[in-house]
């Protein structure tokens, strides 16, 4: 179990690492390529060990958290892999996922709030507040639709090409910080505590809003002129 705990944590701070470098250097460079294969190996591994360790402990949010950021990554890299504009076989497998971690998020917090004086969970130190399975589940939903929406439509090219790219890999480099920042705090030295924790997360998602904003402003801008014409 230890080997498994020290890789996890190892990947987390490496997906981490890598997941800032990628936003920060030009997309589509070679800066960028290279840490995206770090982020994406490194995410693996924290995930995937992640969901082992807390499925062996009966820990159901960490079983939700790793299993939908396990989908946010690889969803997110395959989009970019395959040509604009295609599908693949993987897109109904990873449909099915999420629809799981979603049925998973709103049973269990349904469970916890209606069940008086909580519901055991293998982790003490996890919370039991619903309203974070419910977040899960959310998410995980609107990934579900999402997802039926680039299978009806056989691939997605473009603009939503890269968002859904930019916005899984965000979302998930945002659950990796939260999980360290915050869910770990009390395994950080004292000294080194404090309210600036919280900006590896909320710069995650602040990211995450703007990459979503710069990649459609271009498409808005060209609407007028396109208009005139």
């Amino acid at each position: 179990m230890l080997p498994a705990i020290v890789l996890h944590i190892a990947g987390g701070a490496v997906g981490i690492v890598a997941g800032f470098w990628a936003l920060a250097v030009r997309k589509g460079g070679d800066a960028h390529r290279l840490a995206g294969r770090v982020f994406f190996a490194a995410m693996l591994a924290m995930a995937g060990f992640a969901l082992v360790v807390a499925a062996l402990r009966a820990q159901k949010l960490n079983v939700i958290a790793a299993a939908f950021t396990l989908y946010l990554v690889v969803t997110a890299w395959a989009v970019v892999r395959r040509p604009a504009g295609t599908s693949s076989r993987l897109e109904p497998w990873a449909t099915l996922w999420a629809a799981v971690v979603a049925a998973a998020g709103f049973g269990v917090g349904g469970l916890i709030a209606s069940t008086p004086g909580g519901l055991a969970d293998g982790d003490p130190t996890s919370g039991l507040d619903p309203a974070i399975y419910y977040a899960f589940g959310v998410l995980a939903a609107f990934a579900v639709l999402a997802d039926l929406r680039v299978i009806r439509r056989g691939g997605i090219a473009g603009p939503a090409r890269t968002s859904r790219h930019l916005w899984r890999m965000c979302l998930a480099l945002f659950v990796a910080a939260g999980s360290f920042f915050f869910g770990q705090a009390d395994e950080i030295p004292a000294a080194l505590r404090g309210p600036h924790l919280a900006v590896p997360p909320f710069a995650a998602l602040g990211a995450l809003v703007f990459w979503m904003v710069k990649v459609r402003l271009p498409r808005r801008r060209r609407r007028p002129a396109a208009a005139a014409a």
